[in-house]
């Protein structure tokens, strides 16, 4: 079982603390964000990895090794330019020969990606999009009016929405509709997708997820680390 990892993003949103550090190796009480996510495929059956790197390249490649010491063989490559979300697939081709999951490197959860790729060839989709339903409070009262005239008003609601994880299982077929060679993101891979008609299906996560894209995204996941929300991927020996 195979799994690309994209971690060349930049963690703008996260300084002064990815100045130096990448959002990916940035501490999670004892690991780091990359080696939970590691761990975590480890334990749902992933032996092999491919990494997409772009900043701070060089410090990825010392901490990740050959992945060996995790009981994974782990190869990376070094995107010349930034490739998106999606570009840098273009760059494992040769080597993905089946159906893979795709992953974020700042993204926590506890999914057992096994339940995802079996979902995935159940529904002999070419692209499955995991998602997590949120809810974020409005910062303004809506209204609800036709022809002028309030209906109905409600004071700052909460919008609730199934978002994109930055979790997928793909077909190997789906790199073809990757342009090689610029940037390209999951986005548009699923646009191109829909628009040839070919299969996309939805994969709700009903276990822990976590973006921490955000300061305080990342304060939360500090504390859920202390709660033990890991615990079952960490305890995991996953050989």
């Amino acid at each position: 079982m195979d799994a690309v990892i994209m971690a060349g993003g930049l963690g703008e949103r996260l300084r002064p603390l990815t100045k130096i550090i990448p959002k990916p190796l940035l501490p999670i009480g004892e690991r780091s964000v990359l080696e939970i996510t590691l761990l975590a495929l480890r334990r749902s059956g992933v032996r092999r990895i491919f990494v997409a790197l772009n900043y701070q390249s060089e410090l990825f490649k010392a901490f990740l090794g050959d992945g060996s010491r995790w009981n994974l063989s782990i190869e990376c490559s070094v995107e010349d330019t930034p490739l998106g979300t999606a570009g840098p697939l273009r760059l494992f081709a040769p080597k993905l020969r089946r159906s893979f999951i795709v992953l974020n490197g700042d993204i926590l959860t506890n999914l057992d990606f096994r339940e995802l790729l079996r979902f995935h060839r159940r529904r002999k989709a070419m692209l499955t999009v995991a998602t997590k339903r949120i809810t974020l409070p409005l910062r303004y009262g809506v209204i609800d009016a036709t022809e002028g005239w309030i209906r109905q008003v409600q004071e700052k609601p909460n919008l609730s929405a199934e978002v994109v994880a930055g979790i997928y299982a793909c077909h190997p077929a789906v790199l073809e509709f990757i342009p090689p060679n610029r940037y390209f993101t999951m986005i548009e891979l699923i646009q191109r997708l829909l628009a040839e008609g070919l299969p996309v299906a939805q994969f709700p996560i009903q276990d822990y997820w976590l973006d921490i894209g955000q300061l305080e995204d990342y304060k939360q996941a500090q504390q859920l680390y202390a709660q033990g929300v890991f615990d079952r991927v960490l305890k995991s020996d996953g050989t």
